[in-house]
């Protein structure tokens, strides 16, 4: 490299970042948004924040494995280290083909993200991650390298390094620095160190073997075996420690035949297929999923449309709340915690803010009732794919040993969006209609963003991995996949191309269908304006798949109603109150019983039009069981009448009035008479009704003007809610706007503060400070520039008391105020003089 060449090479991160164009910034910022907020005042302030501690750990943790190898070698490399040196590093001496062909882009991603700056003759890793990822007796490295000679020798007496070289079969030096080059130069040599090796006992061989792929420390005792002097007396092991001795790293590297990794994964794991079925096979099954999941969630909130369970006083609800939801909903309670929590996310449910709090519907249920229900299932697994909450961790513990509980506190994990969109995304890269092995999925997730530390790993990975599990789950639990593979409507979802070539492949396990590694990567997740789109297309792909409502039920001599399949909504409301629900499938069944047909009465409907109801709506002739059954209700209902007296009965017939009195099941109810068609009551209302129908009598309430009070159950609902929000992981991606604005700040700030001025410019102050000056001389100085047409380096603070540097061209001052052209932003503004803190003259040859 020539003269000229090496002044122009950048000599640290923030000259390598002022060489970068605005799309290269754009890449850094997009990656690493952490460095934007808040933006950085200039590209020296902008590399001191990407070499920050937090920002490295960040920024590691987001590579891939095969770059955080080369992250890794470069750690233990020579710093700086050419493109050829962490070749072999990475390839060892045959140089893999598959290294070579990776390691391009792993360098190319390192740079780009700021972790590695310098041409390929100087690659430096930034400091903070050589020191996170280089090898030390605190922190092994993840190569399993231990220091290098010279690093090992640094405490060691000079007459032993000299004795350490004679029994290596080298010439004495005069001086230890000199001797540690020629023991080091000994041991990078691979000819000299074939023929010392081949001069070792088979054991000492072996001690080496169990060193060279780490940890690469070991215990001696104070007299060590002949085996293990012969190690220490020829430098093949340094001691480190009293009884403790390592093993160097160039020793370890010629035994490891130049790799710094025993593994380096150039290629991502490829993901398997376990079978395959017929796109339309798929489609339907995730069809007839996202009509359950429809039911389920309409179920749910059905069940708490008069209020559900009671918030605990943590928060959540509780255990056995949990359970009686599950048994009613007929789930297992993980999958019954699913659907509350999509419930919750989605913000149909929540809290009603009572004295005695309980969990309903919101207004948004009812709004959300109303559309068609493919835009509802659009609806609920665009909230399932950007939540944070996750409902597999319910039942868990926290990190102060308490049990996490449904629609509770501290379920928010904010890497889920992430997993299960990559879950999702790697599904669209199988072949229309495959579904992959589970063991492939998250092979392929750990290579993508593999974790550093064996207790973090342990403790983390676990999460991730379940998350991947829980998604495959939730995705056919939802209908986002069928049979295991993803739909179309999933697959439009997540913003992923149709595929180019649909594959029709027989049906049947076993198939192995691997993603080659370079095909192009799945899709990233849609922006927030592409987001509405996506779940327009995927409601408008499911429409077709979902069968019609249907506007009829087939009546049975058992009182039972079956529903061949969906019925119309308002169908489904009026049944829903006149008949239970005795089991579901493929199709509905109803049983009609006298609480049911009473809890109509109830909500206001007469006998009459129950008749009609059914006649209109059955496509079978309505059974005479079933006519007496509404007629034999309707006939005893709102004989008695309930009202506040604390409570009271009244009845035309004084007989039924004595039959009440003379029940034992009554006593607890307080009942006294009054007159003889009134009873009067200890209990309140509400109370007395549930006594009097738990006693087999229809009972009705009665308003204080004496009217019957039509119990209506969807009558409760919360005051708005707003839906939870994500908890993001880390800063959010800028947008390209935002991105655009910083970067222009960013170079605006950088010029202003690497502006040459002229010499003594400035009331001295030193680079990066704001220049200070009187306010005399900012005035004179100002005029003066008027005049002559130059340009001034200004500090300046703003109203909210932000201070910058700014390189200005004054047009006119007047009024306390100065016009200028600003370089820095690139139009004319005006500052109130007494808001510059100082000017100085640029040099003559900036404009």
């Amino acid at each position: 490299m020539s003269t000229e060449e090496k002044s122009a090479a950048p000599r640290s991160l923030a000259e390598a970042l002022r060489v970068r164009d605005d799309v290269s910034l754009a890449a850094l910022l997009r990656s690493r948004p952490d460095l934007i907020t808040p933006v950085p005042t200039d590209l020296t302030q902008l590399a001191t924040r990407a070499g920050t501690r937090a920002s490295v750990v960040r920024a590691l943790e987001r590579l891939d494995r095969f770059a955080l190898q080369t992250a890794e070698a470069l750690a233990v490399a020579p710093d700086p280290a050419t493109y050829a040196e962490l070749l072999r590093l990475m390839g060892g001496d045959d140089e893999d083909p598959a290294v070579r062909a990776a390691l391009p882009r792993a360098v190319a991603l390192l740079r780009e993200q700021a972790l590695v700056w310098g041409a390929d003759d100087r690659l430096r890793l930034v400091r903070t991650a050589r020191e996170l990822l280089a090898p030390s007796p605190q922190h092994p490295s993840p190569t399993g390298l231990g220091p290098t000679v010279r690093e090992a020798t640094a405490g060691m007496s000079p007459g032993r390094i000299q004795e350490i070289l004679a029994a290596a079969g080298l010439p004495s030096t005069h001086d230890s620095v000199s001797a540690v080059t020629a023991l080091g130069g000994l041991f990078e040599d691979r000819r000299r160190m074939a023929e010392l090796l081949a001069g070792l006992s088979e054991e000492s061989r072996e001690v080496l073997a169990r060193l060279v792929w780490g940890p690469p420390y070991g215990q001696v005792t104070h007299d060590p075996a002949a085996h293990l002097r012969a190690l220490l007396d020829r430098g093949l092991l340094l001691p480190t420690a009293p009884g403790t001795v390592v093993l160097p790293r160039e020793v370890a590297l010629h035994l490891r035949a130049g790799r710094a990794h025993r593994a380096p994964e150039p290629v991502p794991p490829a993901v398997e297929a376990a079978a395959t079925h017929r796109p339309q096979v798929v489609d339907a099954t995730a069809a007839g999923q996202a009509l359950a999941a429809l039911g389920t969630v309409a179920e749910l909130l059905k069940e708490w449309d008069e209020g559900g369970p009671a918030v605990l006083r943590a928060g959540g609800l509780s255990v056995r709340d949990l359970k009686r939801t599950a048994v009613a909903l007929d789930l297992p309670e993980p999958v019954a915690a699913f659907w509350l929590e999509l419930a919750y996310a989605a913000g149909l449910i929540a809290s009603d803010g009572e004295a005695d709090e309980r969990y309903a519907p919101t207004p948004a249920y009812d709004e959300w009732r109303e559309l068609p229900p493919a835009e509802r299932w659009a609806g609920l697994v665009r909230t399932w794919l950007t939540a944070t909450r996750t409902p597999g961790v319910v039942g868990g513990r926290d990190a102060k040993d308490r049990t996490l509980s449904a629609l509770g506190p501290n379920l928010d994990r904010s890497a889920a969006p992430e997993v299960r969109h990559r879950v999702l995304a790697l599904l669209a890269g199988l072949p229309e209609g495959a579904s992959p092995t589970e063991e492939s999925v998250l092979a392929r997730l750990r290579w993508e963003r593999p974790l550093r530390g064996p207790e973090r790993e342990r403790r983390e990975e676990d999460l991730r991995s379940r998350l991947a599990r829980w998604t495959l789950s939730e995705a056919e639990l939802l209908g986002v996949t069928g049979r295991g593979a993803l739909s179309a409507p999933g697959r439009a979802l997540i913003g992923a191309p149709e595929p180019s070539h649909p594959a029709p492949a027989p049906e049947g396990p076993g198939d192995k269908l691997p993603v080659h590694h370079r095909t192009p990567a799945p899709p990233a997740p849609p922006a927030p304006g592409e987001r509405a789109a996506a779940e327009a297309a995927a409601a408008r792909l499911l429409a077709p798949l979902l069968p019609e409502p249907l506007d009829h039920v087939l009546l049975q001599a058992d009182l039972t109603a079956v529903a061949p399949g969906p019925l119309e909504r308002e169908l489904a409301d009026v049944l829903g109150v006149l008949a239970d629900v005795e089991s579901k499938g493929g199709a509905t069944v109803y049983r009609f019983t006298p609480g049911s047909v009473r809890r109509a009465l109830d909500a206001g409907q007469a006998a009459a039009d129950l008749h009609a109801f059914l006649a209109r709506h059955s496509r079978t002739p309505v059974p005479q069981p079933l006519t007496y059954l509404i007629d034999d209700v309707a006939r005893r209902h709102g004989r008695l009448r309930v009202g506040a007296a604390s409570a009271y009965v009244r009845c035309d017939d004084d007989a039924t009035l004595d039959e009440i009195l003379a029940d034992r099941r009554g006593a607890g109810l307080g009942l006294r008479r009054l007159a003889p068609t009134v009873l009067a009551a200890q209990a309140d209302p509400a109370a007395l009704l549930e006594g009097l129908r738990a006693m087999g009598f229809a009972p009705a309430a009665e308003s204080a003007a004496g009217d019957v009070v039509i119990a209506r159950a969807d009558a409760h609902r919360t005051p708005p809610r707003a839906a939870p929000e994500p908890v993001p992981d880390g800063p959010p991606a800028p947008d390209d706007t935002l991105l655009a604005a910083a970067i222009r700040a960013v170079r605006a700030g950088d010029l202003a503060s690497t502006a040459p001025r002229k010499p003594g410019a400035g009331g001295g102050a030193p680079g990066g400070e704001l220049p200070r000056t009187g306010s005399a001389e900012t005035l004179a100085t100002m005029q003066a520039a008027v005049l002559t047409g130059e340009a001034l380096w200004i500090g300046y603070v703003n109203a909210e008391g932000a201070a910058s540097q700014r390189v200005i061209a004054p047009i006119r001052v007047e009024g306390g105020f100065v016009t200028a052209y600003d370089h820095t932003a690139d139009e004319v503004r005006t500052y109130p003089l007494h808001r510059v803190t100082g000017v100085a003259e640029l040099a003559d040859d900036v404009t």
